[in-house]
């Protein structure tokens, strides 16, 4: 049990047996104490004084004496601040801690739970490369997977990639007309840039269109309804739902090459999945529920064959399932996807990664489930997400002006070269190695600035600013992690020696504190499903290791129980700086 916890259940129990079970009930705040107050952990009492109407210090004296009396293994003595009561934890409590788990690489992490969670994230469309935005939808899944998993929990990693559709069909009508027979070999270009070409191509053809025909005299709503290219668009999709045999050859082609594409990009930014489902596939269950709903009255089909449900009683409005001719739109598949994820895994939660742009959809999706009395209803969860911006505004992928994930990414490993040189941190690095390592920052530098922010707000990313060895970014903390590395390839800690003896300085003890609380923050990260919990505490570790680095020499320790200390405190440090990176899929380089 992490000493938070234990704090609140000691707390409970004092304010149980002075004041009654009413007031072990009452809600109270742990803190680590301010730097600049005496203490390791300060209890906020305020809302207990006003509950049980009890001067301030009357109150904390009382729990302070009463806690070191029930707990003197663990609290040496307290402090009292005003409405707040400060604790001291005994050095050889915090040493027993060292003692315990400076060896452990898995400190931290919880036992099976029974649990399962199914996480879905990436969700690409076979028109166009991964983009800046996919990078961070990406991140955020695998990393909420990964931490869900040390948690306990079984994880199932799901991908959903959305091969059909009209925005599917802009593309091949694109390639058909304007190609002349190019592939990504003939041209030379990855599998999804080359198609996603020819959806920009699709939409430059389609704006020329509507601008002739409104040029014509066309009404500028019908020249846009009714543009030739846009007619053929519809007529393939309506081909492919048919099982065309050259439109099906075509649509199996091209996403072959975009496929590929995927498959290498995921591969650089360490991304996987257990399952990935095709929307090919899942729009069939879906359309099957829609008939099932239809007999079950929870939809109604209209005159001009379409169907539709209606959720204007829950504040929403009508929604469109499936279409007068028959094609399914993106919530049918959703419902089929939904469907067959639950057949597949039975989990107790089915997590979807998505932007706040689909808020709304995935609204309706679980109202619908609800009113089908799927057994999993209740158990979707959207982790909405904010959208990435560059500094120079919104991305729009409809007029190519997206940036490409495999081009950011190339561009971060282009500056964590630059700036790995400008500071002469490749010395020690072999020139073989030196290209992993630009590697290891450039792509743990993007991962942690888009991690580090909330998931449920907006953010700007700025390639410069998240590769600053001194500032709150991923290459800061591995450094920290690499000059702790090169301390223990010099001296390493000895297992038999007893530290009984040893007291701590208050920069060991801050550094202690902050790798026991390492448990308590994984279990708070999942429970709030934000990566950026475990990206802040990182940093913080980090800074706290470097502040007591820079006034207290291991090598040099003035005795040698102080160094067998500072050595385990390096040990526990690197060990849980490379967990808590591998928890945002960041790798740790063991030189710079």
């Amino acid at each position: 049990m992490q000493l938070l916890e234990i704090i609140r259940k000691e707390v409970q129990h004092v304010l149980s047996e002075l004041y009654g079970s009413e007031a072990a009930n009452r809600e109270f705040q742990v803190n680590l104490t301010k730097p600049e107050f005496e203490g390791d952990y300060t209890i906020v009492i305020f809302s207990l004084v006003k509950a049980l109407s009890i001067p301030p210090s009357t109150l904390a004296q009382a729990l302070g004496e009463r806690l070191i009396a029930r707990r003197p293994d663990i609290f040496a003595s307290h402090a009292l601040v005003k409405g707040f009561l400060n604790l001291i934890i005994h050095d050889a409590w915090w040493v027993s801690v060292l003692n315990q788990s400076y060896g452990l690489s898995t400190y931290g992490f919880a036992p099976p739970s029974g649990k399962k969670f199914m996480v879905e994230y990436s969700s690409p469309n076979t028109n166009k490369p991964l983009h800046l935005g996919h990078l961070r939808n990406n991140f955020l899944g695998w990393s909420i997977a990964a931490i869900l998993k040390a948690n306990g929990h079984e994880v199932v990693r799901t991908c959903i990639v959305n091969d059909r559709g009209v925005h599917i069909c802009k593309s091949m009508i694109a390639w058909q007309r304007f190609a002349d027979g190019a592939t990504p070999e003939s041209t030379g270009k990855k599998g999804d840039h080359f198609v996603g070409d020819w959806y920009v191509r699709f939409n430059e053809a389609y704006r020329t269109e509507v601008e002739e025909r409104i040029a014509q005299g066309v009404e500028k709503a019908i020249a846009e309804k009714e543009a030739p290219i846009l007619l053929a668009t519809q007529e393939l999709l309506l081909k492919w739902e048919q099982g065309d045999p050259a439109t099906m050859e075509l649509w199996r082609t091209m996403n072959t090459w975009v496929y590929a594409g995927f498959d290498a990009t995921y591969r650089r930014i360490g991304s996987q999945f257990e399952k990935t489902y095709f929307e090919s596939a899942t729009y069939l269950l879906g359309k099957r529920a829609v008939e099932e709903g239809l007999a079950k009255g929870v939809f109604q089909k209209r005159e001009d064959g379409s169907v539709w449900i209606d959720l204007r009683s829950e504040g929403l409005d009508e929604k469109l399932l499936l279409r007068k001719d028959g094609t399914s739109v993106y919530i049918t598949q959703d419902i089929g996807l939904a469907m067959q994820k639950y057949d597949d895994s039975q989990m107790n939660q089915s997590i979807y990664v998505i932007g706040d742009e689909q808020n709304y959809h995935m609204k309706v999706l679980r109202l619908i489930c609800q009113k089908m009395a799927f057994p999993y209803a209740d158990d979707i969860h959207h982790l909405s997400y904010g959208m990435v911006e560059l500094p120079t505004g919104k991305m729009k992928s409809r007029e190519g002006t997206v940036v490409d994930a495999d081009d950011i990414v190339a561009e971060m490993v282009s500056i964590a070269e630059k700036h790995t040189r400008e500071l002469g941190k490749l010395a020690n690095i072999p020139d073989p190695e030196q290209p992993f390592l630009f590697e290891t920052l450039g792509i743990g530098a993007l991962k942690f600035f888009l991690l580090r922010v909330d998931p449920k707000k907006k953010m700007i990313f700025n390639p410069e600013e998240s590769i600053d060895f001194h500032g709150f970014t991923g290459p800061f903390i591995q450094y920290t992690y690499a000059r702790i590395r090169s301390i223990l390839r010099k001296m390493s800690p000895e297992a038999e020696y007893d530290l009984s003896q040893v007291s701590l300085q208050p920069l060991e003890r801050d550094v202690l504190t902050r790798l026991e609380m390492y448990g308590q923050v994984i279990r708070q990260s999942a429970e709030n499903l934000d990566p950026s919990e475990i990206a802040i505490y990182a940093f913080q570790l980090a800074q706290s290791f470097n502040a007591f680095y820079a006034s207290h020499s291991v090598a040099n320790a003035s005795t040698e129980g102080e160094r067998q200390l500072r050595l385990r405190l390096c040990l526990m440090t690197s060990h849980i700086i490379a967990s808590s990176l591998s928890l945002l899929g960041i790798a740790v380089p063991e030189r710079m």
